[in-house]
């Protein structure tokens, strides 16, 4: 670099060569002895330069031509970075389509599937019963009981809601909101309509 350097300097420039801030102090006098630098002095502090008389400084017509050039091959890089950019992206987009192999192996996977689909299809239409009566019975009562609880803590809470609110003096809807409280409407469920689900499949049952 033609600017100015400390000893300091060089040797953070050249510290990936372990190279010791001494040697580099000894390295750069030796240089300045023999004239091949030369330096000044600041105090205590020596800043050394490379001789100008070694450079062929440029004209102002040469300067041009150089930031011309300069400029042509900016834009020659820029294209070869578009380029590069074009052809990753393609590599890229290779490289995620599938093989021969794995479209085979596809292939026979989906059509194992459809196959597998096929047959639920068959035994559905032909009416075949996939799920036991006894299995039926089961779930239907499990169904029947949680709803029961549902009714009976729907019932619980609205007698012991309205012995609370009897006589308050606030805003219901507030009042709810700062409690935390959501009504089944709020959450977008209906114990109705749940309840209808069963007694629906029940009668459904019996027509078959």
């Amino acid at each position: 670099q033609n600017r100015p350097l400390n000893s300091q300097n060089v040797a953070d420039s050249l510290q990936k060569y372990n190279l010791k801030k001494a040697s580099i102090q000894k390295a750069l006098d030796s240089l300045a002895d023999s004239g091949k630098i030369s330096f000044k002095e600041y105090g205590k502090q020596k800043i050394y330069l490379a001789r100008q008389d070694q450079f062929n400084i440029p004209n102002n017509e040469e300067l041009a031509s150089m930031k011309e050039e300069n400029a042509k091959l900016q834009e020659h890089l820029d294209q070869q970075k578009k380029a590069i950019t074009e052809v990753e992206g393609e590599i890229k987009s290779l490289q995620s389509n599938l093989t021969l192999e794995q479209i085979h192996d596809k292939e026979a996977k989906l059509r194992k599937e459809v196959k597998e689909m096929e047959d639920k299809l068959v035994k559905l239409r032909g009416g075949v019963t996939l799920v036991r009566p006894e299995e039926k019975k089961a779930v239907e009562a499990m169904y029947s009981e949680k709803i029961s609880l549902w009714r009976r803590r729907k019932r619980m809470f609205k007698d012991l809601w309205d012995a609370i609110t009897e006589n308050s003096p606030k805003d219901l809807k507030e009042f709810k909101e700062e409690l935390g409280i959501e009504y089944d409407e709020d959450v977008g469920v209906n114990l109705q309509s749940v309840s209808e689900l069963l007694q629906h499949g029940k009668k459904r049952a019996r027509g078959q």
